[in-house]
């Protein structure tokens, strides 16, 4: 999810210049980077210990 948000801000920045895209990926980077912090701390997430 990191590397979809980092790429979907590229294209709405650079490419397409479209503010829907930027926020889109904006939201998906920052989820991303919440469930891979959880998911470093040992926590289960979604009711599983380990996602395979």
């Amino acid at each position: 999810m990191i590397i979809l948000g980092v790429i979907l801000l590229i294209i709405g920045l650079v490419v397409a210049s479209l503010h829907v895209l930027v926020v889109i990926g904006i939201i998906v980077l920052v989820i991303g980077v919440a469930l891979a912090v959880l998911g470093r701390t040992g926590r289960a997430i979604g009711g599983r210990n380990h996602w395979y």
